[in-house]
C-alpha cells in the first residue's frame, strides 16, 4: 500500500517522500502479519479461541502503533510537547494494562459462569431429589393423616363410602344376573328389544333395593338396642319381607347360575325349596358379614344424608382436632427461597453482565484514548472502569472530552468548561 502511494508521487519526490513515509511504513506489513496470527489457527478451537481472546488486544496494539507513529508528526508543531510526549507513554501504559485486565476479566466471567451453573445444577438435583422423597412418603404420609383423622369423633366417612360401594357392587352383579330375564319381560309386554337404557336403569332400581334393605336392618338395630317390643316385632316382619324379596328374585339367581356346576359334581339336581334354602343362608351370611364390619356404621350416615340431619356426633376439642393434611411443599421451599434472593440475583447478574462487558469497554476506550490523545493531547476515559456506571453515565464522547481536564504546563488540570 505504501508503495502504491509513493509511485503516484513525481520521481524528484519519491525519495523525500519514502524518509517522510518511513515512521509508518513498517505499520502495514506487521499489522498483516498480526491480525493473520490472530485471525487463523490450525484448528477450530485453536481458531475459536484466537478470536475470543487474542483478536480484540491485537486491533489494540495496532491501533496504539498507528496513534504513536501519526503523532510523531506532530510532535514539532505542539506547545506543551513534554506534556503530550508523557501522554504517549502513558498509552502505551494503558495498552498494556488493559489487555491484562480483558484476560483477568474474561477468567473471572468463566469462573463466575461455572459458579452460577454448578449452583443451578445443584438445585436442580435438589429439588429431583426432593420430588422423588415426595413421591415416595406422600402416600404415607396421607395415610398417617388419614388414620388420624378418622379415629377422631364424627362422621365415619370410609364406613358411609364401603357401604355405598358395596350396594353398588351387589347392584352390578344382579344387574348383569336378571338382566337376561328383565329383557325378556320387557319384551314380552311390549313387544320391543331392550335398549341401551335397561342396564343403567336396572341399576338404579337395584342399588335402590340394596340401600334400603340395610336401611330396614338399621331400623331393627334400633328398636332392638331401645327395647321397643312393638317395633322389633314389626321391623322383623319387614326385615323378613325383604328377604323373602331379594332372596326370590336376586339371590336365588345367582344359586340357579351355579346349579348346573353342583349337578354335573354331585350328580343332585336341585330343587326349588333347596335353592331357596341356599340363597337364604347366602343372604343371611353376606347381610351379617358386611352389617358388622361396616354397615351398622355407614348406614346412619347414608339415611342422615339422605334426610339432611346431622349426625349426633360428640364435638372434637382443640387439643383433639385432626391435624392438618401434609402439604406438598416440595417444591415451594426452593422457589421461596429463590424468591427471597431475587435482589442477591439481579446483583449478581449485573456481577456477571459486567464481568462480560467491561473487559471489552475496556480495550475500546483505550482505542478511543488513542486517538483522543493524538487529536487533543488528553485521553477522554479514565481508566481502568470498575463498574458499568462509568460507562453507562457518558452519554457521547463529546461530554467525556468535555469533563477531561486540561494539562497546562505548570498548573493544575483545569475543566475544559
Amino acid at each position: 500500500m505504501i508503495d502504491a502511494i509513493v509511485a503516484t508521487v513525481p520521481e524528484q519526490w519519491q525519495l523525500m517522500f519514502q524518509l517522510l513515509l518511513l515512521p509508518i511504513s513498517w505499520i502495514p506489513f506487521a499489522q498483516s502479519a498480526m491480525f493473520d496470527w490472530a485471525w487463523n489457527a490450525d484448528t477450530f478451537l485453536g481458531a475459536g479461541a484466537k478470536r475470543a481472546f487474542v483478536l480484540l488486544p491485537t486491533l489494540l496494539v495496532i491501533v496504539v502503533f498507528w496513534s504513536t507513529m501519526l503523532a510523531s508528526y506532530t510532535v514539532p508543531f505542539r506547545s506543551n510537547r513534554g506534556d503530550f510526549l508523557i501522554s504517549m507513554v502513558g498509552l502505551w501504559w494503558e495498552m498494556g494494562r488493559s489487555i491484562w485486565l480483558f484476560w483477568v476479566g474474561f477468567i473471572r466471567f468463566i469462573w463466575a459462569l461455572v459458579g452460577w451453573t454448578w449452583g443451578l445444577f445443584r438445585l436442580m438435583v435438589e429439588l429431583f431429589f426432593k420430588a422423588s422423597r415426595r413421591a415416595f412418603v406422600t402416600p404415607f404420609a396421607m395415610m398417617d393423616w388419614l388414620g388420624r383423622k378418622y379415629f377422631k369423633p364424627g362422621v365415619p366417612w370410609i364406613a358411609f363410602v364401603m357401604t355405598i360401594a358395596w350396594s353398588a357392587l351387589e347392584a352390578l352383579i344382579f344387574t348383569f344376573t336378571l338382566l337376561p330375564t328383565v329383557t325378556e319381560i320387557f319384551y314380552d309386554l311390549s313387544g320391543f328389544q331392550g335398549s341401551v337404557l335397561m342396564p343403567p336403569i336396572l341399576f338404579l332400581f337395584l342399588f335402590g333395593l340394596i340401600a334400603g334393605s340395610f336401611a330396614a336392618m338399621q331400623g331393627l338395630a334400633e328398636a332392638v338396642e331401645r327395647r321397643q317390643i312393638k317395633q322389633i316385632f314389626g321391623m322383623l316382619i319387614v326385615e323378613f319381607f325383604v328377604m323373602f324379596f331379594e332372596v326370590f328374585f336376586l339371590y336365588r339367581e345367582l344359586v340357579d347360575a351355579i346349579t348346573p356346576w353342583l349337578a354335573a359334581q354331585t350328580g343332585v339336581r336341585l330343587g326349588l325349596w333347596a335353592v331357596l334354602s341356599m340363597a337364604s343362608f347366602g343372604w343371611i351370611g353376606i347381610r351379617a358379614m358386611t352389617w358388622f364390619l361396616f354397615a351398622r356404621y355407614g348406614t346412619p350416615a347414608l339415611l342422615a344424608v339422605l334426610s339432611r340431619q346431622t349426625m349426633d356426633m360428640p364435638m372434637a376439642t382443640d387439643e383433639e382436632a385432626p391435624p392438618a393434611f401434609p402439604e406438598a411443599d416440595w417444591w415451594r421451599g426452593p422457589i421461596n427461597a429463590l424468591k427471597s434472593e431475587h435482589q442477591w440475583f439481579k446483583a449478581s447478574s449485573r456481577e456477571l453482565l459486567e464481568l462480560l462487558s467491561l473487559p471489552v469497554l475496556q480495550l475500546l476506550a483505550a482505542a478511543v484514548n488513542c486517538a483522543t490523545v493524538v487529536i487533543a493531547s488528553r485521553q477522554a476515559f479514565e481508566l481502568p472502569f470498575t463498574n458499568l456506571d462509568q460507562v453507562m453515565g457518558k452519554a457521547t464522547l463529546l461530554q467525556a472530552l468535555k469533563r477531561t481536564p486540561r494539562m497546562r504546563a505548570g498548573a493544575e488540570p483545569v475543566s475544559a468548561d
